[in-house]
C-alpha cells in the first residue's frame, strides 16, 4: 500500500475488530520463547513490527509455527537461546530492538541488532547506558547512541536505576536484563508508564514486586517458567483509537470495537476524549492474559478543547496524532504540553502532525514540548478540513490519523507513503471501508 485515497461523506457504522495489541504481542513472543514447552499465542498482531520480533527468535533458535490466527512457540527455557548466524533486523520497531538489547545483554553469545532508516535515527543511549551499568558490553554508532547495536553477552549484576523519563521500553529492556543478573534490580520512573511487561511477568509467574513507581525483579531464577496452553492477546487500543476518534467526529456514526485492551496505563485517550465531550461506553468488561479487556461503543458527538499536561502523556503517547485530529475539529482550544517524547518516535510527531494538519487548514502552533490547536468547530463549514495531497513521513500513526482527518475534509484526500501502515495495522483501509459500507 503506497498511497491511500479517502473520500468523505458517510458515517462510520458497524462492529469491527482490530489487530492484537502490538506491545503485548512483542512481550508474548519473548516470554513464551523463554518458557519451557509449547505455548499458543492467539489473536496476535500480524504487523511487520511483531513479525520481525518473531523472526528474531527464530534466528535465536526458537521454533515458532505461524498461522493467520495463532503462533505456536516452542520455548527453550531461559538459557536456551543460541547465537544467530547474522544480524537481527528489527525493521521499524523501537520496542523490538530495545527489548531484545536488554534480553541479549545477559546471554553468552554475540548479536548485532539493526533496523530500518527510522530505527537507525532513534535514541538508543537511553537503554545502553543503564545496561552498561549492569555490566553489559554494547557498542554502536556514536558510542552506542544509535543502531546498529553490537551486543556481546556478559554476566550482569543488579542495579537500582532511576529513569529520567517514563518509558515502557526502557523499563522493559532493564526488566528483561534483570532476569539474567545477579541480585535484585530496582527500576524507578517519574510516572508510571505502560505496564504490559509487569502484567506479563505476573501472568507467567515470574517474581516481580511493585513499590509505587518502582519495580523490583530478582535475577537468575533457578527453574524459569513453564509454557501456557494459550495466551489470548487483547485488541490493540492504539489501533482502536483511530476509529474511536473517527466515530466521534463524523456525524451520524455509531461503532462498536470488540475485544480491546483497556489497560489504564494505555487509555489516556479515553480520559481526554471523555473530557472533550465524546460519547464512549465500555461494554462486557473482562480479563485476558492479565490484561483488562472490553468492547468499546462510540457514537458521534460535538467536542470541545481541553488542556493535556505531563501527567497524561505516558498513557496517551501513541495516540497524540489521532488526538490532534479530534482537537482540530473541536470547538475551542486544546493545549498539549510535556510531550517532547513525541519528537523521537517513528517521525518527529509534533512537527509532522503540525505540518500535515496545518496544510488541511487546522490552526496549530508548534511548541518544543507539544502544540496548541485552535479547533475549527463552527468556524468552518461543518467543521470541515481542506482536502489535500498529504504524506505520512514514513510514520504509520501519522498515515492513519490523516486518513481519519480525511473523513472530515471538503473533498477526497490523497495520502502518500502509506506502506508504513503494514507495521501495525495491515487491514486498516479495509476495516475503514467496512464501516463506511464498502462503497467508497
Amino acid at each position: 500500500m503506497e498511497s491511500l485515497t479517502i473520500t468523505p461523506g458517510r458515517p462510520l457504522q458497524g462492529t469491527i475488530s482490530v489487530p492484537g495489541d502490538k506491545s503485548i504481542t512483542h512481550r508474548a513472543i519473548i516470554l513464551t520463547a523463554l518458557a519451557s514447552g509449547m505455548s499458543r499465542v492467539s489473536r496476535y498482531c500480524r504487523g511487520e513490527d511483531c513479525l520481525n520480533t518473531m523472526r528474531a527468535f527464530q534466528a535465536l533458535g526458537v521454533r515458532i509455527d505461524e498461522s493467520v490466527d495463532e503462533l505456536s512457540v516452542y520455548g527453550k527455557g531461559i538459557w536456551g537461546l543460541i547465537e544467530p548466524n547474522g544480524p537481527i533486523d528489527c525493521g521499524n520497531s523501537g520496542t523490538g530492538i530495545r527489548l531484545l538489547a536488554g534480553l541479549l545483554a545477559g546471554q553468552d553469545f554475540f548479536t548485532i541488532l539493526t533496523g530500518d532508516e527510522s530505527i537507525r535515527r532513534r535514541p538508543m543511549g537511553r537503554i545502553v547506558k543503564p545496561l552498561r551499568e549492569m555490566g553489559a558490553t554494547i557498542t554502536g554508532r556514536k558510542g552506542g547512541e544509535l543502531a546498529p547495536l553490537a551486543v556481546q553477552g556478559s554476566r550482569l549484576h543488579a542495579i537500582s536505576y532511576v529513569s529520567p523519563v517514563a518509558s515502557a521500553q526502557i523499563k522493559s529492556a532493564l526488566l528483561l536484563a534483570a532476569l539474567f543478573a545477579e541480585g535484585t534490580t530496582r527500576f524507578t520512573e517519574p510516572r508510571l508508564s505502560r505496564d504490559h511487561t509487569e502484567r506479563m511477568f505476573q501472568f507467567f509467574g515470574i517474581g516481580l514486586r511493585r513499590e509505587g513507581t518502582s519495580v523490583l525483579v530478582d535475577g537468575r531464577p533457578s527453574v524459569g517458567w513453564n509454557a501456557v496452553p494459550q495466551l489470548v492477546v487483547p485488541g490493540d487500543f492504539s489501533a482502536a483509537a483511530f476509529f474511536i476518534v473517527g466515530a466521534t467526529i463524523v456525524p451520524g456514526s455509531d461503532v462498536t470495537i470488540r475485544h480491546v485492551g483497556i489497560n489504564p496505563t494505555r487509555t489516556g485517550l479515553l480520559d481526554v476524549m471523555t473530557r472533550m465531550g465524546a460519547d464512549i461506553q465500555l461494554l462486557n468488561q473482562r480479563e485476558e492474559a492479565g490484561e483488562p479487556v472490553a468492547d468499546i461503543r462510540v457514537k458521534s458527538a460535538r467536542l470541545h478543547g481541553v488542556a493535556i499536561g505531563p501527567d497524561l502523556i505516558p498513557q496517551t503517547i501513541d495516540e497524540f496524532p489521532i488526538l490532534c485530529v479530534a482537537a482540530a475539529v473541536a470547538e475551542g482550544e486544546t493545549i498539549i504540553s510535556g510531550a517532547e517524547e513525541l519528537r523521537v518516535k517513528e517521525s518527529d510527531r509534533i512537527a509532522t502532525v503540525s505540518a500535515e494538519l496545518g496544510a488541511m487548514g487546522a490552526h496549530i502552533t508548534e511548541k518544543p514540548d507539544g502544540m496548541v490547536l485552535q479547533g475549527l468547530g463552527a468556524a468552518a463549514k461543518n467543521g470541515r478540513l481542506r482536502a489535500v495531497h498529504g504524506r505520512s513521513h514514513g510514520d504509520h500513526r501519522v498515515a492513519m490519523s490523516l486518513a481519519i482527518a480525511g473523513l472530515m475534509a471538503s473533498g477526497s484526500t490523497l495520502i502518500d507513503e502509506t506502506a508504513c501502515i503494514e507495521t501495525s495495522f495491515p487491514d486498516f483501509h479495509q476495516t475503514l471501508l467496512t464501516l463506511l459500507g464498502d462503497r467508497q
